[in-house]
C-alpha cells in the first residue's frame, strides 16, 4: 500500500518541477526579449516624438501615435531611402565578391597540397591584425591614383579585403570535415574539380556559406570609416555616413535620427532573424574539427 502511494506521488511531483522549471524559463526569455528589444522601443518612441516633448522632463515612455504623420515629412525631406539603397549595393557586391573569392580560396587551402600553403594561410590571417585606420591613408591614394573615390565599388573592394580572409577560414573549416572518399568517387566518374565543388562540395557546406554571407553582409552594412573617407558626395553615402551627418555641434534633431537609425537597423535585423538556422549551424560546424 505504501509502494503505491509513493509511485503515484512521484509522477506529481516531477510534473510541478517540469511545470516550474518551463514557467522560469518563460520568464526568462521574456525578460530577455524586453532586455533586447527595448532599444529598438525606445527609437520608435523617439521617433514619434516632437522637440517639445523629448526635451522636457520625465520623457513620454509611450509612442505618441498622432506625431505619426511627420514620418512622411521625415522621409521626403532626407534621402535616407537612398542611403539605404546605397548601403544595399555596398553590402550586396561586398557579400558576393567575398564569397566567391573565400570559397575558391578556402577550397584551394582545404584539398590542395603546395609549397607555401602554410604561408598562404598565415597571411590570409594576418590581414586580421591591421586596423582600418593604420591603412587608410596609403589606401586613399591607391584609390585616388585608380579613379575608385566616389565609388561603390571603391567600398566593395575595400570592405571584401578585410572580411574575405575571415569568410575564408569559416568556409575551409567546413570544407575539411566533407570526407575526401566522396570527391575522389566523383573524380573516378570522371567530374571535374569545378563541377565537384560547386556540385558536391559546395550543398555541405551551406551552412558555413550562410555564416560567411551573415558576417560579410553585416560588416559592410555598418562600415563607416572607409565611406566616410573615400566618399564625398551625399548622394552615394551609404545609411551609416548618412546618419552620421545629422550630429551637429549645437542642434541634433533626434526624431529624425532615431526613425532613420530604425529604418537602418531593420533590415539588419530581418536579415539576422531570416538566417539565424544558418548562422548558428555554420559557426558550430567550422568551430568543431571531426
Amino acid at each position: 500500500m505504501t509502494t503505491e502511494r509513493i509511485s503515484t506521488q512521484r509522477p506529481r511531483a516531477r510534473g510541478f518541477a517540469g511545470r516550474l522549471n518551463s514557467l522560469g524559463k518563460a520568464i526568462l526569455i521574456t525578460l530577455l526579449v524586453v532586455f533586447a528589444g527595448f532599444p529598438v522601443y525606445w527609437m520608435l518612441a523617439t521617433s514619434l516624438g516632437t522637440e517639445e516633448s523629448l526635451y522636457r522632463s520625465p520623457q513620454p515612455l509611450l509612442p505618441e501615435l498622432r506625431n505619426i504623420g511627420q514620418w512622411g515629412d521625415v522621409l521626403t525631406e532626407v534621402p535616407i531611402l537612398r542611403w539605404l539603397g546605397n548601403s544595399l549595393v555596398i553590402a550586396a557586391g561586398t557579400t558576393i565578391l567575398s564569397l566567391v573569392l573565400a570559397i575558391m580560396a578556402a577550397y584551394a587551402l582545404s584539398r590542395y597540397r603546395f609549397h607555401g600553403r602554410g604561408v598562404a594561410g598565415f597571411i590570409f590571417f594576418s590581414t586580421q591584425m591591421l586596423p582600418e585606420a593604420l591603412i587608410i591613408v596609403p589606401l586613399y591614394a591607391v584609390f585616388a591614383g585608380a579613379g575608385l573615390l566616389n565609388s561603390h565599388w571603391g567600398l566593395v573592394l575595400a570592405d571584401t579585403a578585410f572580411v574575405m580572409p575571415v569568410s575564408m577560414f569559416i568556409i575551409k573549416s567546413g570544407i575539411d570535415k566533407i570526407p575526401y572518399e566522396i570527391e575522389e568517387s566523383a573524380r573516378i566518374d570522371g567530374a571535374s574539380r569545378l563541377r565537384i565543388l560547386f556540385t558536391i562540395v559546395l550543398p555541405l557546406v551551406k551552412p558555413s556559406i550562410a555564416a560567411a554571407a551573415v558576417i560579410a553582409f553585416f560588416d559592410a552594412w555598418n562600415e563607416f570609416m572607409f565611406a566616410n573617407t573615400f566618399i564625398s558626395d551625399s548622394a552615394i553615402w551609404p545609411a551609416s555616413v548618412g546618419l552620421a551627418s545629422f550630429l551637429g555641434q549645437f542642434y541634433t534633431p533626434m526624431n529624425v535620427v532615431m526613425l532613420c537609425a530604425l529604418l537602418f537597423a531593420l533590415p539588419a535585423v530581418v536579415f539576422f532573424l531570416w538566417a539565424q538556422r544558418g548562422i548558428v549551424s555554420g559557426l558550430t560546424a567550422g568551430s568543431v574539427k571531426g
